[in-house]
């Protein structure tokens, strides 16, 4: 899953939200550098994505992606995951997904102190272009999937993949709905076990 997912996906836990937020960009053992809580974070942003890779829903929603994106699909998936998220009236109202997208940022920004280097660098343009509201929008997925590419070794345009997500959205919708619960029921159930560990 990607950002929205992960800080919905936080319950509201500053330290855990942290952890979550910046577990891409914490190898090994750096982990143990970070206070308890925002350990806790990282492995439960490693549970998400391990449970993530392994739902039948979200292989479905890949197979979507992979003959031009190979092993990115994944990452595609995430992004437009989002997209439904965001749009998900279940979870959000467009009013609670400001609001949420702005104490995210404020929750965050109370611990710059913490930032691996590269999250540092990214989060300002995180919160200027309020990437988790706007996830709600096509347009905001679309400029995603341009940072995926950015971000990645082997791709060199994301044009094929928002087309992918417009011409698909009805099943992709449909993965989520599948997905999305099962997901957050099985981070609910974790947490507390990691929170211990």
């Amino acid at each position: 899953m990607n950002y929205l997912a992960h800080a919905c996906l936080s319950f509201g836990y500053s330290d855990i939200l942290l952890g979550n937020m910046i577990s891409d960009f914490v190898k090994g053992k750096s982990k143990y550098d970070y206070p308890k809580e925002v350990q806790t974070g990282i492995a439960l942003h490693r549970l998400i994505d391990n449970y993530t890779d392994s739902h039948e829903a979200t292989k479905e929603a890949k197979e979507i992606f992979r003959p031009a994106y190979r092993l990115y699909s994944g990452a595609m998936v995430d992004v437009v995951f989002d997209y439904f998220l965001a749009n998900d009236e279940s979870e959000f109202s467009e009013t609670g997904l400001l609001q949420f997208s702005e104490r995210t940022y404020q929750l965050l920004g109370e611990n710059t102190a913490l930032f691996p280097k590269k999250f540092e660098m990214m989060f300002p343009y995180m919160q200027s272009q309020n990437w988790l509201f706007n996830y709600r929008y096509k347009w905001g997925i679309q400029k995603s999937l341009q940072g995926v590419v950015k971000r990645a070794a082997y791709l060199t345009e994301s044009d094929t993949a928002f087309q992918l997500f417009e011409q698909n959205i009805d099943v992709l919708q449909l993965c989520y709905n599948k997905f999305w619960p099962t997901l957050k029921a099985a981070a609910q159930a974790a947490l507390p076990d990691l929170r211990k560990n």
